[in-house]
This record gives structure tokens, sequence and C-alpha cells, in this order.
């Protein structure tokens, strides 16, 4: 599909195409690569975007099914936005938050403690996800040192769970299945895959649950709450194949976690910003209130890289009452970075007066109807999702990592043919579109998914 693109200011002195690609191949360590032959790699240059859509080098217009890294809420090439990040630049770029506050900063933290659940009144801004969770980790082990419990440390997370590359996010993320050569944090204790769809034949939805449940409890009961200091969980496991876990799960593993004095840390990286039609999904969707939540990606809609680590007064009056006058010793030299605040800002007042919250309540139901569809297809095994985010899984034999790779990455070239990015995930292919996607949008988008499956499964 070669479609004029947008209008645009070329860069001066723009390097040659052929260029580009050799510095890339030659220099650039991108994530995830796999270093025995990464210089072999020509990863697609993305070079210019608006609204849902991408043109790569070539000038080929694609549908952008993950929505960045699911963050694009607000679609790209939103000039108000660029406008307030430049012209926040140009009056004040950096302000050091050990010295001083900023004042996007101070109304950015009011504004998330104005829409987060609860008491979750405190907000410490990190550069990312990834170091949202680490604060929000670090801030478990902090507290129980405050409260001389240096033994309750272990930290229970979940099988298909992500949660970051920094040190400690790395350490609860149980995604993989293959061995990384990366060291993790020992302790952490991983629960069992939550997801319906592994549930043994025969048995239901509700018995799943009470298992799930039980996963916990008796992890508990085996290490001895004394020596747990946090569970963390996204509510939907989305890098792990948009795994929604079984309706009462997030309630009932909350009151477990709150009878043993375990803090529950919900990790909405993924959910928070629109994602499932609200700010936040913990209280809107799944009706809990964490004692942590932390966020990013949608928060500046990726227009600048922005975390958030919010605490509860809770935990910060236990922290206050230790009689301990112990510092925070966590913070970024990017925290509270006013152009990424005054970012994040502008992406929340157009999210408000174009009513994007009530726009992706409103596409959900038709985007999974069409999602819904796919069920039927000879080669698909299951699909899922909730607000705008979705996943087909393939009905696979062995299952071996080389054949579920092959599907995803197979399945995700034969739609950028016909228009459309997907994110491949072993035997699965996820979406997160942008949040202002219309409901023509949502068809062209499954329409092509559909004979992309058919071409796959012939």
């Amino acid at each position: 599909m070669n479609d004029p693109r947008p209008p645009k200011t070329a860069r001066p002195n723009t390097p040659a195409p052929e260029d580009l690609t050799t510095w890339d191949r030659d220099h650039h360590l991108h994530p995830w690569a796999a270093v025995d032959h990464w210089r072999e790699t020509e990863y697609e240059r993305i070079e210019q975007a608006e609204g849902i859509h991408v043109w790569n080098a070539e000038g080929r217009r694609l549908i952008d099914g993950p929505g960045g890294m699911w963050c694009v809420q607000i679609g790209y090439g939103n000039r108000e936005i660029a406008e307030a990040i430049a012209e926040q630049a140009v009056r004040m770029p950096y302000a050091s938050p050990w010295s001083g506050t900023n004042a996007p900063a101070a109304e950015l933290a009011h504004r998330i403690a104005e829409m987060a659940p609860g008491d979750l009144n405190t907000v410490h801004f990190t550069t990312g996800g990834s170091t949202a969770v680490d604060t929000a980790l670090r801030t478990a082990q902090f507290l129980n040192n405050q409260l001389g419990r240096p033994e309750k440390k272990i930290i229970l997370a979940r099988e298909k769970g992500y949660h970051g590359s920094t040190y400690l996010a790395a350490s609860v993320t149980g995604k993989e299945r293959f061995r990384t050569r990366f060291d993790r944090d020992a302790r952490v204790h991983f629960l069992p895959d939550v997801n319906p769809y592994r549930r043994p034949e025969g048995m239901s939805v509700e018995d799943w649950c009470d298992a799930k449940v039980a996963d916990l409890e008796n992890a508990i009961a085996e290490i001895g709450p004394e020596r747990i200091g946090a569970f963390i969980a996204e509510p939907i496991l989305c890098s792990g194949g948009v795994i929604v876990p079984p309706e009462g799960y997030h309630r009932r593993t909350l009151e477990i976690c709150r009878r043993h004095d375990i803090l529950y840390i919900s990790d909405e990286v993924v959910t928070g910003f629109g994602r499932l039609g609200h700010w936040f999904a913990s209280e809107e969707v799944f009706g809990i209130k964490p004692d942590i939540i932390t966020c990013a990606k949608g928060l500046t809609s990726g227009y600048q890289p922005l975390g958030a680590c919010i605490l509860s007064d809770e935990i910060m009056d236990r922290l206050a009452a230790a009689g301990d006058s112990s510092v925070f010793y966590n913070g970024y030299t990017y925290s509270g970075h006013p152009v990424a605040c005054a970012a994040a800002l502008k992406n929340i007042e157009i999210m408000e007066r174009d009513r994007i919250l009530e726009h992706v309540r409103e596409v959900s139901p038709h985007f999974h109807a069409r999602l819904a569809e796919l069920a039927d297809h000879p080669i698909v095994g299951d699909v899922r999702g909730m607000g705008l985010l979705g996943c087909v899984e393939a009905r696979l034999g062995a299952g071996t990592l080389e054949e579920d790779s092959r599907f995803g990455e197979e399945l995700d070239a034969v739609c950028e043919e016909m228009g459309l990015i997907l994110r491949p995930i072993f035997n699965m292919a996820v979406f997160s579109p942008p949040l202002i996607i219309s409901k023509a949008q949502i068809d062209e988008m499954f329409d092509i998914l559909a004979r992309g499956l058919d071409r796959v499964a012939a």
C-alpha cells in the first residue's frame, strides 16, 4: 500500500539510506538481539508516522498494530503535544530533582494522585516502566528494613509476567520460555501460569480460578508469610500473550496479601492511561485498590520517556512511623524531567478533551467482536483480550520454541506485506493499536489479520 506520506520537514544533512542501514547494523545493539549474529540483522527502518500509521523507508504505509510498544495512545504526529514539548524545552529543558522542583512535575504528580485509586497519593517519577517497577520493589525492601523485618524480602511473581529489563524488574519477570544468561535476584518465587486457556480439559473457569488462588495460598504457607514482602502482578499479562486472569482472581489474591501483610503491587505500565478505557484498570476494571501502582508507556503516549511509582498513604505513614529518619535513597537524574512531565500533562489534557477513554469503551465491543470471529479459524487455538488489547494464539502440535517462533514471525511477515504490523510472540500475535483507532480501521486491521492467517495456514 503506497500512500502519500503526511507533510514533513526534512532534517538537514540527512545521511544516505544505505549509510543508515550500515551504521544501524554495525553499531546499534537492539533490545533482545541475538548476540551471535546481531550484525547480520537489518531492522526495518520507520521514517515517519501519523495517526495509527507508520511509513517505512520504502514509503509503504502500515497500520501500527502494537501501538509502538503498547504506548502510542493519542496516535502519531500530534502537533499539540510536540509544541508543548518544544515550548518546555526552550523555557527550561532540565531541573535537578535533588536540589529543587519544577512546575510540570508538581502539577503532574497532583494529577496522577487524583486519578489513582484509593489512597495512592504519593508519586515518585522514574525514567520508564522498568525503573518504576524497580522503585516499587525497592520500596517494599525499604519498608521492611524500616520495620525491623530484614527477612521479609521474598517477592511473589507470576509465570508469563513481564516487568522490565532492569535488575529487579527482570528478576520478577516470568515470561521467557528460554534460559537467559543474565543474573537475577534469587529471592523471587513464581506462581504457575494463570491463563484460563491452559486449564485442564473439562475444568470450569471458576474451578481454575480457585486453583490459581490456591497457588498463592500454598506458596505463602510453604515459604512463610514472615519471609514474603510483596506480590507483583499485571492486571493483564500483556507481553506474556494478553492473558486475562479469571474473574475474581485479582480481588481474592489481594485479600490474601492483606491478611499476611504482603504488599500488593499492580504493574499498570501497559494497562494504565486508557488501554482498557480508564486511567487505571486496578479499581475501575478489576475492583482492587493495590498498595503500589507502576505506570509508564501511555503516560506520555510514547512522546517522551517517563514512568511513575505511585505509593499509598498507608505505606508512607508506616515509613514515617518507624521512628527512623532514613532517607529514601532512590531516584534518577531524569526523575520529574520537566519536558517529559510537560508531555504527560498535554497528553492527559488531549485525552480528556477528546474523550479518548470514552472512545475506547465505545469501540472495544466492535474490536472484540471482530477478534472473536477469528476463533473459528482452523489454525487458531484461542483469542482473548480486553479493551484495546488482543491476542491470537495458534493451535500448534509439538509447540517447540522453534516452531512457535516461526509461526509468529511468518504471520507478522505476511500481514506486513498487506499493510499491518503485529507483535509476534512465539505462537501468538498480539496487538494494542493507538487508542484513537476507528471502527473502520479496526475492520481493516482484522481483515488483514484474517487473510494473513489463511496464508500461514496454507
